[in-house]
Order: structure tokens, then C-alpha cells, then sequence
């Protein structure tokens, strides 16, 4: 199939012929609704609804069999919404069933409800309609179901994610908790997550404790726990600021507690990321085209294993502009007569893939002589602005992603560059 646009929509369209029935579900968490047109759009049979198990999955293939014996159908292609992840086990059935599945935009079927009725009404019943009459008219991306290692690499960075997002609120806990009952201590410990800093956060946290000692006293107690201290100056140091401490000195044990639990999920967080990071670079070593992709000059692994967790098999995409469109990076205006509006990028697609493509660039440019070449170009010479060369090096860092993969060669400096005009 075509990359540009309206090319692969007129074939989506033509690939639907009088042959096929066109089925269009209705997603929930409990209980799903079917309902099956022609090519033409033509309702056929009653609306099937059936629930989340193996039995009505069963149902649900003998409604279309028998919609299909009748009406002589012998091509089926079902469309669905991808909401959260509840569609998930039924387009894997479906799937080792040998019928065809795709997926429909939810902002779309919202804005097609009123194409049969005029009405604004919406309802489960009525949506599976919308969304059949979507397929039919080739308003449908093709289901990428990650398998295998992909699959495998999606979880884990799914799951690093996650802990990321736990990660930064605990660190913000631990700072806020600094700020309230020891204020001075960033003046000691400018990274207050050295080995040091968490040693010290431990054994005495508050400054009515480390007012009563001496420096020696503190660097002695440093000695068990690590085996390069810190100097004796950051000891007295940590004396005259907490001499000078603005904090409360109320519920000393109640206080300390709060910052042991916090710096226990502060280290069981750390060691999972660990411990996720380490599994998904090993990953990365059973994938051979991750290790195409690492001949890019300053593009890291963890970048890498994100890009594929997000992608899936970068063998199934024809042109790099359709990762774009996944990522939600291409472009869109809202124009009318004499108003012109402003060109944005769309963000219709994974966010995680938008991501891991953006930060990926901002390395690139800083890292690899290629895109720093590039990024001056278009920002100097063609006057752009910053964040607009970097959205146009996403593409062409989508596009490489896909040629390397497709072609089966490592990257060559020489085919980057060949945007910039000579001199």
C-alpha cells in the first residue's frame, strides 16, 4: 500500500468490495455490540451483542457465519474502536481466527454519529453502526499488534514508564520534605541523592540531631556504611547549618518516619528501574533490527527500545512518514476562505512514540554531526524556528528509521546530509 495519504485511502476503499461483509463492535468492558453492512452500507441482520468470554467470542463468529451463508458473502473485515484495553483479548481471538481487524479513530466515530440520523443521540447500539460505515468508507487503520520480542519490550517499557512516573513523585516528596524541616541542608548537599546525602538522610535527618554532635562524631558514623566518605568538612558543615536552621522541632518521630518511608520507596524504585533498563537492553540483543538502528551515532538503547515498543516491527511500514502519522507528528491547519490558520502537528497518535522520537532528535542534534548539520541549516539558512526544526528532523529521523530496516544496510553519514544544498 501506498504511504501518501490519499493514495492509501482510495485503496482501502477499492480492497472493499460486493464480496465483503463489514462488521462494526462497539467496545466495552462487559458487554460488546456487532452489527454487520454491505459495501454499500446496507444493515444486514439483527445487532449481535454478546460479553468478554470465550463462549460469546464463539457467538459472535457464528453470527458473522451465518450473516456471511446467507447473503453469500465471503470476505469479512472488522472494525473496531481501540478503547483502553478492552479490545485487546478480543482482536487477539479474532486474529487466530484468520479475520481481518482494524482499528477505527474514537474522535472519528464521534463526529460521524450524526451521518445516518442527523441526530446528535449516541449509544452503544448506534456506534457500532458509525463504526462499520467508517470501515466501509475506509476510515480504518491497519491493526500492528506487537508480538513476540516487540510484545515483550512493550511491557517492559510500559512498566518502566510507570515507575518513572513514581520515581519523580517520590523525589518531589523528598523535596518538599526537605524544604520544611531541614531548609539548609541543599547548601551542604547539592545533590542530595549522593550515597553521602542518603547516608547522612538516614542517620540523622533533622538539625536537632546533628546540632548535639560534633564533626567527628558524624564522620564516624559515616564509616560503617560507606567505604569512601565524605570529608570532614561536610560534617562541620552540616553542624553550622543545622545551628542555624529555621525548621520546627515538633514531632521529631513522627517526621523521621515520613522520610525513612519515603527514602525506602526512593531505593526500590531506583533498583526496579535498574533492573527494567538492564532486561530491555538485553532485549535489544534478540531483535536485529535494534542493532541496525544503534549504528545511528548518538542514539542510546533505552531510546531505541522505546522507539520499537511503540512501533512494533518496523518491517511493516512502507515509508517512514506512516511512523509520523503514529506518533502524531504530522502536520494539520484549520483553513477557511480568507482565513488562513496556523500549521500545528496533530498529536492523533501514541504519545510514548512522539516522545521517544522528539528526545531522540534533541540527542541527535547535540550528538551526531548529521542532524547537527541539519538543524543549523534549517534554523540559519532557511530561517526557522528551533522547535520547527526539530519537528521537521523527526521526520527525517522516522523516515532513516524505516530505510535502515527496509534496505538492510547501517547508517551512512553521506545519504543524512544530502538536504542541504551546496554551497
Amino acid at each position: 500500500m501506498k504511504f501518501k495519504q490519499h493514495d492509501a485511502q482510495n485503496q482501502r476503499i477499492e480492497r472493499i468490495t460486493s464480496h465483503h461483509l463489514v462488521i462494526g463492535i462497539d467496545i466495552a468492558k462487559e458487554t460488546q455490540i456487532a452489527r454487520a453492512v454491505t459495501y454499500r452500507g446496507i444493515e444486514l441482520g439483527r445487532a449481535c451483542s454478546f460479553k468478554n468470554d470465550v463462549l460469546c467470542f464463539q457467538k459472535l463468529l457464528s453470527w458473522i457465519k451465518s450473516i456471511q451463508k446467507q447473503h453469500n458473502k465471503t470476505g469479512v473485515i472488522i472494525g473496531m474502536e481501540p478503547t483502553g484495553h478492552y479490545w485487546l483479548n478480543l482482536a487477539c481471538w479474532l486474529l487466530e481466527k484468520h479475520l481481518e481487524v482494524v482499528v477505527v479513530n474514537p474522535y472519528q466515530v464521534k463526529n460521524n454519529k450524526e451521518n445516518r440520523d442527523n441526530s446528535p443521540t449516541k449509544n452503544d447500539t448506534k456506534d457500532a453502526l458509525v463504526i462499520a460505515d467508517m470501515v466501509k468508507n475506509g476510515y480504518y487503520s491497519p491493526l500492528r499488534l506487537p508480538t513476540g520480542n516487540y510484545q515483550a519490550l512493550r511491557v517492559l517499557m510500559s512498566d518502566r514508564e510507570f515507575v518513572i512516573k513514581q520515581f519523580i513523585t517520590i523525589q518531589n516528596q523528598i523535596h518538599r520534605w526537605l524544604d520544611i524541616w531541614f531548609p539548609e541542608y541543599h547548601r551542604v548537599f547539592k545533590d542530595w541523592s549522593c550515597k553521602t546525602s542518603l547516608v547522612t538522610l538516614r542517620l540523622f535527618p533533622l538539625p536537632s540531631e546533628l546540632k548535639i554532635l560534633s564533626p567527628e562524631e558524624i564522620y564516624d558514623k559515616w564509616r560503617p556504611h560507606m567505604k569512601r566518605r565524605a570529608s570532614i568538612s561536610f560534617a562541620r558543615a552540616l553542624v553550622e547549618q543545622a545551628q542555624q536552621s529555621i525548621a520546627q522541632d515538633v514531632a521529631p518521630e513522627q517526621v523521621k518516619r515520613s522520610l525513612l518511608f519515603l527514602l525506602d520507596q526512593y531505593e526500590t524504585l531506583s533498583t526496579h528501574l535498574a533492573q527494567l533498563e538492564q532486561e530491555a537492553i538485553s532485549l535489544l540483543k534478540d531483535i536485529p533490527q535494534a542493532q541496525r538502528l544503534l549504528t545511528i551515532p548518538g542514539i542510546g538503547k533505552i531510546t531505541v527500545a522505546g522507539i520499537l515498543a511503540e512501533t512494533g516491527d518496523l518491517g511493516t511500514y512502507r515509508h517512514g512518514r506512516q511512523v509520523l502519522r503514529l506518533a502524531g507528528l504530522h502536520l494539520g491547519e484549520e483553513s477557511s476562505g480568507k482565513h488562513k490558520g496556523q500549521v500545528r502537528i496533530t498529536k492523533r497518535g501514541r504519545p510514548g512514540l512522539r516522545k521517544y522520537l522528539y528526545l531522540a532528535v534533541l540527542h541527535l542534534v547535540v550528538n551526531n554531526e548529521e542532524f547537527r548539520a541539519l538543524h543549523h541549516h534549517y534554523t540559519l539558512t532557511r530561517k526557522m524556528k528551533k522547535i520547527h526544526s526539530i519537528i521537521k528532523l523527526c521526520g527525517k529521523l522516522a523516515r532513516i528509521l524505516v530505510g535502515l530496516v527496509h534496505q538492510e544496510y547501517d547508517y551512512t553519514p553521506e545519504k543524512v546530509i544530502t538536504a542541504i544544498p551546496a554551497a
